[in-house]
């Protein structure tokens, strides 16, 4: 212990003066939401000393869990209070000093975006402490951590610096005290506090007392029989726990007994929450025992690709005992961590079948995140296959694989697919050409998990997947749509001499060049060959460090293009050998194909140079 005799100053972190400098000038809708943050913090607290009395009975409070708030109104001043595990010195540094979280950039850049909705980011990113700036130009913090003697009293005014000091505090706990600002003074009148906690903190499992009024239900709502819980209930317990401002997307409340018996009330959110993609991959569902809050960030009982989630699960079978550290290898867990993904599984199944359209608004937000289970869930890999949907070519709705099945042309062997960035792009692409003409039906892949899942799924239904940008297009088999077989086919044009004076040019730059059987309207693109790695997955692994040099591609070139069948008959005179309008020809057509790729030439000097040349002989200059 830091032995501190004197009031110390110390200033914010950069990231907290500038969340203070947006919390105190320009939040002013919905201010009342710095009384729920508040009131959760004292709740998590007293949740964190149920917890640790329980191996160690000295810290328990001599009186029972409570927050209570005091207000006085000629004051302008509010309090909350608690009898949790409270903080130290170091504490105090750490948790009101900064902003210990990744993203927290991300985060002051959302604040400083959203001009509409300002306040709803607050809670997501567990800065809800702050929010008393918005009310308060002067924050005092009196605390004393469960089993030390000293106390504590942190002060700021929320403009670059704040102070701590030795205090005295009779027991463990924490009071926040605001003192409010001019335009703030509703928040001291009780009517005003009533209104607060019965909409924000209704469901919070301790009593929220104002004197010797108890102002909520303080029960665990999910110990409830789901018939008797108002969907009303169920959204505002959402909001508290989830610190969201809009309803949930889904519900699920579920009851399991017999041989392990747990109680799960889980949603769904209607919006990403502004985690999701961090490398942490945290859940944000908390695990009770018999109502004892134990944690909410492990990965043992709700799955990274479910992290989307948010909510309760309480199990009667787990021991009390149990550390956060031994929860990995608890056997119980695991089998309720199963037994809640498939339920999930089952219910967004239920969703996908009799709601499509409200199912396509849940997988645009959270569709890449489950895809992550089809690598790491190989027991419910099937599952997960079967809820998954894709943007296509031939669908106007997101499809499953069972339905493209069904679609599939006659002569067709295999489930098509191409991948990238962005599906709107993808849709463009000149790979997907001869399969328009065709009819097929080609999936448009444009979530990064979706390279990674088909390294370990490779066929559905008996059907292999088979990438369009990787390999030979052989759709000769493929039996083409009436509409499309009178239709004029332009003659092709003899590429075996304009080939031989490409690969001349080109040399190790290409791995072949050949004839396409893909491209109907565009004069030139780029393939893997059979067996090398698929042209997307090339570029996500240079992306991300993991790949330093990729393999050289196959070029292919469209018979029926003019650009094409005038180079072929230039390429078959003597002098093509020496023909430097069909060396730059070779040059440009290569990088025509990687531009169309969302790739650069890899000379751009070079390509500009030989564009340059082109156009002047192409215009007499």
């Amino acid at each position: 212990m830091t032995d501190v005799l004197e009031k110390e100053t110390f200033s914010f972190q950069t990231e907290v003066g500038q969340l203070l400098e947006i919390v105190a000038g320009s939040l002013y809708s919905n201010r009342e939401v710095f009384l729920r943050e508040l009131v959760s913090n004292a709740s998590d607290a007293c949740d964190k000393l149920r917890y640790a009395a329980l191996t160690d009975a000295s810290l328990a409070p001599s009186q029972d869990f409570a927050i209570t708030l005091e207000s006085n109104p000629k004051a302008k001043t509010l309090s909350i209070s608690d009898n949790g595990i409270g903080m130290n010195h170091a504490d105090l540094l750490d948790t009101l000093g900064t902003i210990a979280k990744s993203g927290t950039g991300a985060f002051i850049d959302a604040l400083k975006a959203d001009e509409k909705d300002k306040t709803s980011l607050i809670g997501q990113f567990g800065v809800g402490f702050y929010s008393a700036f918005m009310v308060a130009s002067q924050v005092d913090v009196l605390t004393r951590k469960a089993g030390e003697k000293e106390a504590w009293l942190w002060q700021s005014d929320g403009k670059g610096a704040f102070t701590i000091a030795p205090a005295e505090r009779e027991a463990s706990g924490t009071t926040v005290t605001l003192h409010l600002k001019k335009d703030a003074k509703e928040f001291a009148e009780e009517a005003r506090i009533r209104h607060i906690i019965k909409t924000y903190s209704e469901h919070i499992s301790f009593p929220v007392k104002l004197g010797d009024e108890t102002l909520n239900a303080a029960e665990a709502l999910w110990t409830r029989p789901s018939k008797d819980i108002t969907a009303e209930q169920y959204n505002a317990f959402y909001r508290h726990t989830s610190n969201a401002y809009d309803d949930p997307w889904h519900v699920m409340h579920n009851k399991v007994e017999g041989t392990l018996n747990h109680t799960s009330l889980l949603f769904v959110p209607a919006s990403q929450p502004f985690d999701l993609f961090e490398p942490e991959r945290k859940s944000h569902v908390k695990l009770y025992v018999n109502r004892v809050y134990i944690t909410e960030t492990t990965k043992d009982l709700i799955p990274a690709y479910l992290r989307f989630l948010r909510g309760v699960v309480d199990s009667q079978d787990l021991s009390l005992n149990v550390s956060r550290e031994m929860l990995q290898s608890d056997p119980q867990l695991a089998k309720i961590k199963t037994s809640i993904s498939k339920k999930v599984l089952s219910e967004l199944k239920k969703k996908a079948t009799n709601s499509p359209e409200e199912y396509a608004a849940f997988w645009g937000n959270f569709g890449a995140v489950l895809k992550e289970g089809l690598v790491e869930e190989i027991a419910l890999r099937d599952r997960i296959l079967e809820i998954c949907r894709f943007a296509s070519t031939s669908a106007k709705e997101l499809t499953s694989l069972t339905d493209y099945v069904s679609r599939m042309k006659t002569g067709q062997d295999a489930i098509y697919y191409i991948a990238g960035d962005d599906a709107a792009k993808l849709a463009k692409s000149p790979h997907l050409e001869g399969f328009k003409a065709k009819g097929v039906e080609v999936l448009l892949l444009s979530d990064h998990v979706d390279e990674f899942w088909l390294q370990h799924i490779t066929e559905h239904e008996g059907k292999p997947f088979k990438s369009i940008t990787r390999g030979a297009a052989d759709l000769d088999q493929v039996e083409a749509d009436e509409t499309n077989e009178d239709v004029d086919k332009p003659e092709e044009a003899d590429l075996s001499a304009l080939i031989t004076a490409i690969k001349a040019e080109l040399g190790d730059a290409v791995k072949d060049v050949r004839p396409s059987k893909r491209l109907t309207d565009s004069p030139v693109c780029l393939i893997a060959d059979d067996g090398d790695m698929d042209v997307n997955l090339e570029r996500l692994l240079k992306r991300h460090g993991q790949l330093a040099h990729g393999m050289p591609r196959v070029l292919e070139l469209n018979p029926s293009h003019a650009l094409i069948s005038t180079l072929a008959a230039r390429s078959t005179s003597n002098a093509a050998g020496a023909d430097d309008l069909l060396k730059d020809a070779a040059h440009l057509l290569l990088d025509q194909a990687r531009i169309v790729e969302g790739e650069v030439p890899t000379d751009p000097s070079d390509f500009a140079r030989r564009l340059g040349a082109v156009m002047a002989r192409a215009f007499d200059v």
